[in-house]
């Protein structure tokens, strides 16, 4: 079992940054391959990006490629998110996920995803 907690979430102006970071419990985290998604009002969750138990291998979104990045700490069983020149359409409430050891292909699908955060919003005003 795994508990997720996000914070970090917030308003900022477009072209701010904020970093999210997502807190797990237990002590399996290294096994984890740890997810961010994000869900805006009207819209499906959509992947953002992931990280597996290393961090070797990353996946970004193309919508958020060079202006996020995901990194996690295996002794602080903590996952980050640094989200840099944020856009009005970055706007959602991103979710942390984890995963127990999935094919990284399929790393970019909720599906592969047995635990989930609460949420926290982020707001990107223009």
């Amino acid at each position: 079992q795994v508990h997720l907690v996000e914070s970090g979430g917030g308003l900022v102006q477009a072209g701010g940054s904020l970093r999210l970071s997502c807190a797990a419990s237990g002590r399996t985290f290294s096994r984890y391959v740890m997810g961010w998604f994000r869900q805006a009002p009207g819209k499906e969750r959509e992947f953002v990006a992931t990280i597996n138990w290393s961090g070797a291998l990353i996946y970004y979104a193309d919508s958020v490629k060079g202006r996020i990045t995901i990194s996690r700490d295996n002794a602080k069983n903590t996952v980050y998110l640094q989200m840099n020149s944020l856009k009005p359409e970055d706007t959602a409430v991103y979710y942390c996920a984890a995963a127990f050891r999935p094919a990284m292909t399929s790393a970019m699908t909720s599906a592969a995803y047995n635990y989930w955060g609460q949420g926290t919003q982020v707001t990107v005003s223009s």
